[in-house]
């Protein structure tokens, strides 16, 4: 499963925030159920991040969301983003990599 997840960021706070994200993502690794994951940029939109992570199933990635370190990184990112996060789901029928 792919969770495709769309944030705009308060412009300034951009740095915090990518900040506490690759922290996220980096305890993502320990986690059953990861695959993988990725922090882009739109390059005409510096304030808006689209966060991809591949996991096994959907409940290893609910589950992910109980952990300390995930929880800790939420709170250092509340206030940080310029509106709601837009989250779609994926199944991945195909994955192909180098």
């Amino acid at each position: 499963m792919t969770v495709i997840t769309h944030v705009s960021l308060t412009p300034g706070r951009e740095p915090e925030w990518d900040a506490a994200m690759r922290d996220r993502l980096e305890t993502a690794r320990d986690q059953e159920g990861w695959l993988g994951n990725q922090l882009v940029i739109p390059l005409d939109a510096p304030n808006e991040r689209t966060v991809i992570g591949t996991w096994t199933t959907r409940a290893a990635w609910e589950a992910w969301h109980s952990d300390e370190a995930f929880l800790e990184t939420r709170e250092r990112m509340e206030g940080l983003q310029d509106g709601p996060s837009e989250m779609t789901w994926y199944e991945v029928v195909s994955e192909d990599r180098a």
